[in-house]
């Protein structure tokens, strides 16, 4: 069981990469190194189409990723 959900972590850690690789880019000026991005963080719309989906999926494998890695450490601790 251990192995088979250690496979599963290196699976996730691989697509988790890929999915983060493939989400649309943010370009900033340089304008907002000085804001810190407040205006970006207060006047973003919700993300749509193909951006929405692939935040989602990022979050879902990395939660995912989370509960596999503590069902780990539960299994290793016994």
């Amino acid at each position: 069981m251990y192995n088979f959900i250690l496979t599963l972590v290196i699976i996730l850690s691989v697509v988790m990469v890929i999915a983060v690789m493939m989400q649309p880019s943010k370009q900033n000026s340089a304008a907002s190194a000085f804001t810190g991005g407040a205006d970006k963080l207060f006047g973003k719309q919700k993300a749509r189409g193909f951006e929405a989906v692939m935040q989602r999926a990022t979050a879902i494998i990395g939660a995912l990723w989370m509960l596999l890695l503590f069902i780990l450490v539960l299994l290793s601790s016994k």
